[in-house]
């Protein structure tokens, strides 16, 4: 029986992890990732690992290992990432697929745990013709994210050692519970952390909003429109009461902040000033570097133990070449619109209350979170240096 709570606060830990390591290499760049869909596609690695290797990942995506971990996964795919548009709520969409070498036979039992969890089916390539294998994995993210996340397995990614890949894509569109007038947009600046000032499109509001006030930082949570969906996603802005302190910030960031104190963010207060920048952000990079400083590297070496993915005499000599995560997000005045997706390249080892009115400007660096409320689930995360750069 998988203890949910658990699980999630496990998610937790480890989302805040991954986004700690992957903006500490960043310096002052925009940043936007789900770690959801990283941990998707290590929780479908760790279905044809075993030992040690399934040990590690489990460790650093902070699930059980096992049966457990896949109940959990499939219950995210099923509750947590289900379309609501049909109840006019936010669209959703979840896709998970393996490609394996022809010359390779999947295991029945990887390929039940991959079905029966992730909704995922075992297709068959030759990936001796690397190029159009890598570009059938990337026309596929592409469909699954409404054309959002292109090239996401880059070129030299795919070679003739490459023996499977396992990838997911995930979509998100959800409209403001209370939507922003474009009429109230207008330029306004913005002060980035080297001390310059930019021009960005703002938007206002005079309406009461979710905001308050937290020792190091000032927080607002918009809610999407659900519908008739029991779900409630938000996305949550973490401004800094400092112009510069987002990267003093991001250091002390606890589970405890994301996962608690945003929740409770539930009394809405009337406000002298609002201005929110629009933006959009395109973020890619390779995983393993992060995962690395998590602790997770028997996947990535000669010690790998993924052989219980494929019937075939090399089966031990597996391991995961390379991860490469790729996310889109875009905040306006109607909602937001975004998608990532993530693919694991596996290779064969050696070859290569009453509150006063408040202000809420966010005028300079911040955070963001796209989370469901009830399960307390992180989708999107990221960083907003820069409203005005589409990386």
């Amino acid at each position: 029986m998988v203890d949910v709570a658990a699980s999630v606060h496990g998610l937790s830990e480890f989302s805040l992890e991954l986004y700690k390591a992957v903006v500490k290499s960043q310096e002052d760049k925009n940043v936007a990732l789900s770690p959801l869909s990283i941990g998707l596609a290590l929780a479908m690695t760790s279905a044809g690992a075993k030992g040690p290797t399934l040990d590690q990942i489990s460790k650093c995506i902070r699930l059980p290992s096992g049966e457990p971990m896949h109940d959990f996964c499939g219950q995210l795919k099923t509750v947590v990432l289900a379309d609501a548009s049909g109840a006019g709520g936010p669209q959703f969409a979840l896709a998970n697929r393996v490609w394996v070498d022809q010359s390779m036979k999947v295991k029945p039992a990887f390929q039940k745990v991959l079905k029966d969890s992730y909704g995922s089916e075992a297709g068959s390539v030759d990936f001796s013709k690397s190029e159009e294998a890598r570009e059938e994995v990337n026309a596929w993210a592409k469909e699954e994210t409404h054309g959002k996340i292109e090239d996401l397995l880059p070129s030299g990614s795919v070679d003739h050692t490459t023996r499977l890949v396992l990838a997911n894509a995930l979509y998100f569109k959800g409209a403001w519970k209370t939507p922003f007038e474009e009429e109230d947009t207008t330029e306004g600046d913005f002060f980035l952390l080297n001390g310059k000032t930019i021009k960005v499109p703002m938007m206002h509001t005079q309406k009461k909003q979710l905001v308050k006030d937290f020792q190091h930082f000032k927080a607002l949570r918009l809610p999407y429109f659900a519908g008739d969906d029991k779900r409630l996603f938000s996305m949550s802005i973490i401004l800094p009461h400092e112009r510069n302190g987002l990267p003093d910030l991001e250091k002390t960031l606890d589970v405890k902040t994301i996962a608690d104190d945003l929740r409770h963010i539930s009394q809405e207060v009337p406000l002298i000033n609002f201005a929110l920048p629009k933006f959009k952000i395109s973020s890619g990079f390779e995983v393993p570097e992060a995962l690395q400083s998590l602790g997770l590297t028997l996947p990535f070496g000669s010690d790998a133990d993924l052989s219980e993915m494929v019937d075939s005499p090399s089966a031990g000599q597996l391991m995961v070449s390379n991860m490469f995560h790729k996310t889109f997000v875009e905040v306006n005045e109607k909602g937001t619109e975004a998608a990532a997706a993530t693919a694991a390249t596996i290779m064969l080892k050696g070859i290569s209350m009453f509150q006063k009115p408040t202000e809420f400007v966010a005028d300079h660096p911040f955070l963001f979170l796209i989370k469901e409320e009830l399960t307390n689930v992180i989708v999107f995360t990221g960083r907003i240096t820069d409203p005005s750069a589409l990386n």
